[in-house]
Protein backbone atom coordinates (compact mmCIF):
# COMPACT_ATOMS: atom_id res chain seq x y z
CA UNK A 1 0.00 0.00 0.00
CA UNK A 2 1.48 3.33 -1.12
CA UNK A 3 1.56 6.09 1.48
CA UNK A 4 0.72 9.58 0.21
CA UNK A 5 0.46 11.63 3.39
CA UNK A 6 3.33 10.02 5.26
CA UNK A 7 6.91 9.35 4.21
CA UNK A 8 8.15 6.03 5.58
CA UNK A 9 11.91 5.54 5.56
CA UNK A 10 14.24 3.06 7.22
CA UNK A 11 17.80 3.92 8.20
CA UNK A 12 19.36 0.81 9.65
CA UNK A 13 17.15 -0.33 12.52
CA UNK A 14 15.36 3.04 12.83
CA UNK A 15 12.11 3.77 11.00
CA UNK A 16 11.34 7.42 10.29
CA UNK A 17 7.68 8.35 9.83
CA UNK A 18 7.43 11.85 8.38
CA UNK A 19 4.02 13.49 8.42
CA UNK A 20 3.77 14.85 4.90
CA UNK A 21 1.15 17.54 4.38
CA UNK A 22 3.51 20.51 4.79
CA UNK A 23 1.33 23.04 2.94
CA UNK A 24 -1.36 22.58 5.61
CA UNK A 25 1.10 22.27 8.52
CA UNK A 26 0.58 18.49 8.38
CA UNK A 27 -3.08 18.92 9.28
CA UNK A 28 -5.11 15.79 9.94
CA UNK A 29 -7.69 14.61 7.40
CA UNK A 30 -8.98 11.15 6.42
CA UNK A 31 -6.02 10.48 4.11
CA UNK A 32 -3.56 11.49 6.81
CA UNK A 33 -4.99 9.11 9.42
CA UNK A 34 -5.15 6.24 6.94
CA UNK A 35 -1.46 6.58 6.17
CA UNK A 36 -0.42 7.32 9.77
CA UNK A 37 -2.12 4.21 11.11
CA UNK A 38 -0.71 2.10 8.29
CA UNK A 39 2.78 3.39 9.10
CA UNK A 40 2.33 2.47 12.77
CA UNK A 41 1.34 -1.05 11.73
CA UNK A 42 4.35 -1.30 9.41
CA UNK A 43 6.70 -0.26 12.20
CA UNK A 44 5.13 -2.72 14.61
CA UNK A 45 5.17 -5.66 12.20
CA UNK A 46 8.75 -5.23 10.95
CA UNK A 47 11.09 -7.03 13.35
CA UNK A 48 14.09 -5.30 11.79
CA UNK A 49 12.76 -1.97 13.10
CA UNK A 50 13.96 -1.46 16.66
CA UNK A 51 13.14 2.22 17.16
CA UNK A 52 10.74 4.66 15.50
CA UNK A 53 10.86 8.42 14.97
CA UNK A 54 7.73 10.41 14.12
CA UNK A 55 8.35 13.92 12.80
CA UNK A 56 6.85 16.46 10.41
CA UNK A 57 7.82 17.72 6.98
CA UNK A 58 8.15 21.48 6.62
CA UNK A 59 7.71 23.98 9.43
CA UNK A 60 5.25 22.04 11.59
CA UNK A 61 5.09 18.74 13.44
CA UNK A 62 1.31 18.55 13.17
CA UNK A 63 -1.12 21.42 13.52
CA UNK A 64 -4.12 19.24 14.40
CA UNK A 65 -7.32 18.74 12.46
CA UNK A 66 -7.83 20.23 8.99
CA UNK A 67 -10.41 22.95 9.72
CA UNK A 68 -11.33 23.29 6.04
CA UNK A 69 -12.42 19.65 6.05
CA UNK A 70 -14.64 20.30 9.08
CA UNK A 71 -16.22 23.33 7.39
CA UNK A 72 -17.08 21.27 4.30
CA UNK A 73 -19.57 19.27 6.38
CA UNK A 74 -21.53 22.22 7.77
CA UNK A 75 -24.41 21.62 5.37
CA UNK A 76 -24.39 17.88 6.09
CA UNK A 77 -23.67 15.90 9.26
CA UNK A 78 -21.17 18.02 11.19
CA UNK A 79 -20.00 14.97 13.18
CA UNK A 80 -19.14 12.97 10.05
CA UNK A 81 -15.50 14.11 9.59
CA UNK A 82 -14.75 13.20 13.21
CA UNK A 83 -16.50 9.87 12.79
CA UNK A 84 -14.41 9.11 9.71
CA UNK A 85 -11.10 10.36 11.12
CA UNK A 86 -11.29 8.85 14.62
CA UNK A 87 -12.42 5.47 13.30
CA UNK A 88 -8.95 5.19 11.76
CA UNK A 89 -6.79 7.43 13.97
CA UNK A 90 -7.69 5.82 17.30
CA UNK A 91 -6.43 2.36 16.22
CA UNK A 92 -3.23 4.11 15.12
CA UNK A 93 -2.76 5.60 18.58
CA UNK A 94 -3.37 2.18 20.15
CA UNK A 95 -0.88 0.58 17.73
CA UNK A 96 1.72 3.21 18.68
CA UNK A 97 1.33 2.46 22.38
CA UNK A 98 1.30 -1.33 21.95
CA UNK A 99 4.30 -1.36 19.63
CA UNK A 100 7.08 -3.32 21.32
CA UNK A 101 9.77 -0.79 20.49
CA UNK A 102 10.53 2.81 21.54
CA UNK A 103 8.81 5.62 19.63
CA UNK A 104 10.25 9.16 19.61
CA UNK A 105 8.24 12.24 18.71
CA UNK A 106 10.72 14.58 17.02
CA UNK A 107 8.73 17.81 17.32
CA UNK A 108 10.27 19.96 14.61
CA UNK A 109 7.76 22.82 14.79
CA UNK A 110 4.20 23.67 15.75
CA UNK A 111 2.18 20.96 17.51
CA UNK A 112 -1.48 21.58 18.21
CA UNK A 113 -4.69 19.68 18.82
CA UNK A 114 -4.33 16.04 17.87
CA UNK A 115 -0.75 16.84 16.86
CA UNK A 116 -0.08 17.31 20.57
CA UNK A 117 -1.91 14.03 21.19
CA UNK A 118 0.35 12.12 18.79
CA UNK A 119 3.46 13.61 20.40
CA UNK A 120 2.16 12.87 23.91
CA UNK A 121 1.37 9.27 22.94
CA UNK A 122 5.02 8.61 22.05
CA UNK A 123 7.56 7.21 24.51
CA UNK A 124 9.92 10.19 24.30
CA UNK A 125 9.52 13.72 22.97
CA UNK A 126 12.44 15.73 21.62
CA UNK A 127 11.65 19.19 20.29
CA UNK A 128 13.41 22.09 18.64
CA UNK A 129 13.94 25.26 20.65
CA UNK A 130 11.65 27.05 18.18
CA UNK A 131 8.73 24.62 18.58
CA UNK A 132 5.38 25.97 19.76
CA UNK A 133 2.43 24.16 21.31
CA UNK A 134 -1.27 24.82 21.79
CA UNK A 135 -4.19 22.60 22.70
CA UNK A 136 -6.31 24.54 20.24
CA UNK A 137 -9.58 22.71 20.79
CA UNK A 138 -11.47 25.47 22.65
CA UNK A 139 -10.55 27.92 19.89
CA UNK A 140 -13.07 26.17 17.64
CA UNK A 141 -15.49 24.99 20.33
CA UNK A 142 -14.08 21.47 20.34
CA UNK A 143 -12.74 18.94 22.87
CA UNK A 144 -9.66 16.72 23.07
CA UNK A 145 -9.18 13.64 20.90
CA UNK A 146 -6.59 10.99 19.97
CA UNK A 147 -5.81 10.44 23.65
CA UNK A 148 -5.10 14.06 24.58
CA UNK A 149 -7.20 13.84 27.75
CA UNK A 150 -5.23 10.81 28.94
CA UNK A 151 -1.65 11.34 27.81
CA UNK A 152 -1.27 15.05 28.52
CA UNK A 153 -2.56 14.87 32.13
CA UNK A 154 -0.25 11.91 32.75
CA UNK A 155 2.70 14.00 31.57
CA UNK A 156 1.94 17.43 33.04
CA UNK A 157 -0.58 16.73 35.81
CA UNK A 158 -4.33 17.19 36.02
CA UNK A 159 -4.29 20.84 37.00
CA UNK A 160 -1.89 21.89 34.26
CA UNK A 161 -3.82 19.90 31.66
CA UNK A 162 -7.01 21.72 32.67
CA UNK A 163 -5.17 25.02 32.31
CA UNK A 164 -3.96 24.09 28.84
CA UNK A 165 -7.48 23.20 27.78
CA UNK A 166 -9.52 25.93 29.45
CA UNK A 167 -7.16 28.87 28.88
CA UNK A 168 -5.69 27.44 25.67
CA UNK A 169 -2.35 29.28 25.81
CA UNK A 170 0.27 29.21 23.09
CA UNK A 171 3.49 28.07 24.77
CA UNK A 172 7.07 27.51 23.76
CA UNK A 173 9.55 24.64 23.98
CA UNK A 174 11.05 25.74 27.30
CA UNK A 175 7.62 25.95 28.89
CA UNK A 176 6.79 22.52 27.46
CA UNK A 177 9.96 21.13 29.03
CA UNK A 178 9.36 22.82 32.36
CA UNK A 179 5.85 21.34 32.65
CA UNK A 180 7.06 17.86 31.68
CA UNK A 181 5.39 17.67 28.28
CA UNK A 182 8.70 17.08 26.46
CA UNK A 183 11.87 15.27 27.51
CA UNK A 184 14.44 17.34 25.68
CA UNK A 185 14.75 20.73 23.96
CA UNK A 186 17.50 21.06 21.35
CA UNK A 187 18.82 24.02 19.38
CA UNK A 188 17.40 23.94 15.89
CA UNK A 189 20.78 23.42 14.21
CA UNK A 190 21.47 20.34 16.37
CA UNK A 191 17.98 18.90 16.28
CA UNK A 192 18.32 16.35 13.46
CA UNK A 193 21.64 14.98 14.73
CA UNK A 194 20.34 14.72 18.31
CA UNK A 195 17.20 12.87 17.24
CA UNK A 196 19.29 10.49 15.14
CA UNK A 197 21.71 9.89 18.00
CA UNK A 198 18.95 9.07 20.49
CA UNK A 199 17.10 6.88 18.00
CA UNK A 200 20.23 4.91 17.14
CA UNK A 201 21.02 4.45 20.82
CA UNK A 202 17.56 2.99 21.39
CA UNK A 203 17.79 0.86 18.24
CA UNK A 204 21.01 -0.70 19.51
CA UNK A 205 19.58 -1.36 22.97
CA UNK A 206 17.84 -4.40 24.49
CA UNK A 207 14.72 -4.30 22.31
CA UNK A 208 12.92 -7.15 24.07
CA UNK A 209 13.56 -5.54 27.44
CA UNK A 210 12.27 -2.22 26.11
CA UNK A 211 9.11 -4.00 24.93
CA UNK A 212 8.51 -5.46 28.40
CA UNK A 213 9.20 -2.09 30.05
CA UNK A 214 6.74 -0.41 27.70
CA UNK A 215 4.11 -3.12 28.24
CA UNK A 216 4.47 -2.81 32.02
CA UNK A 217 4.10 0.96 31.94
CA UNK A 218 1.19 0.62 29.51
CA UNK A 219 -0.56 -1.77 31.87
CA UNK A 220 -1.31 1.04 34.30
CA UNK A 221 -3.37 2.81 31.64
CA UNK A 222 -4.20 0.14 29.05
CA UNK A 223 -7.84 -0.16 30.02
CA UNK A 224 -8.09 3.59 30.38
CA UNK A 225 -6.78 4.27 26.87
CA UNK A 226 -9.54 2.55 24.93
CA UNK A 227 -12.15 3.92 27.33
CA UNK A 228 -10.79 7.44 27.02
CA UNK A 229 -10.58 7.28 23.23
CA UNK A 230 -14.25 6.32 23.13
CA UNK A 231 -15.20 9.12 25.55
CA UNK A 232 -13.29 11.60 23.41
CA UNK A 233 -14.91 10.27 20.24
CA UNK A 234 -18.38 10.83 21.66
CA UNK A 235 -17.31 14.22 22.99
CA UNK A 236 -16.25 15.31 19.50
CA UNK A 237 -19.59 14.18 18.07
CA UNK A 238 -21.53 16.10 20.71
CA UNK A 239 -19.40 19.25 20.41
CA UNK A 240 -19.91 19.21 16.63
CA UNK A 241 -23.65 19.72 17.23
CA UNK A 242 -23.16 23.01 19.08
CA UNK A 243 -23.53 26.55 17.77
CA UNK A 244 -20.19 27.43 19.37
CA UNK A 245 -18.44 24.86 17.17
CA UNK A 246 -19.88 26.47 14.04
CA UNK A 247 -18.85 29.91 15.26
CA UNK A 248 -15.38 28.71 16.24
CA UNK A 249 -14.66 27.14 12.85
CA UNK A 250 -16.01 30.15 10.96
CA UNK A 251 -13.99 32.56 13.11
CA UNK A 252 -10.82 30.51 12.60
CA UNK A 253 -11.21 30.46 8.81
CA UNK A 254 -12.14 34.16 8.74
CA UNK A 255 -9.16 35.00 10.96
CA UNK A 256 -11.21 36.78 13.61
CA UNK A 257 -11.96 36.29 17.29
CA UNK A 258 -14.85 33.91 17.95
CA UNK A 259 -17.99 35.23 19.63
CA UNK A 260 -19.23 32.21 21.57
CA UNK A 261 -22.84 32.13 22.77
CA UNK A 262 -22.52 29.14 25.08
CA UNK A 263 -24.94 27.15 22.96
Amino acid sequence: MALENVIYEKKGAVAYVRLNRPKSFNAIDPGFVRDFTKAMEMCSDDDSVRAVVITGEGKAFCGGGDIAVFKAFFDKDRAEPFREILKVLNPGIIALRRMGKPVIAAVNGAAGGAGMSIAAACDLRICTASARFRAGYPQIGMVGDAGWTLFVPLLVGFGKAMELMLLDPLFDAKQAYDMGLVNMVVDDDKFASTVSEVAEKLASGPTKSYAIIKANLNAAMEGLLEQQLELERMGMFNAAKTEDYVEGVNAFLEKRKAKFSGK
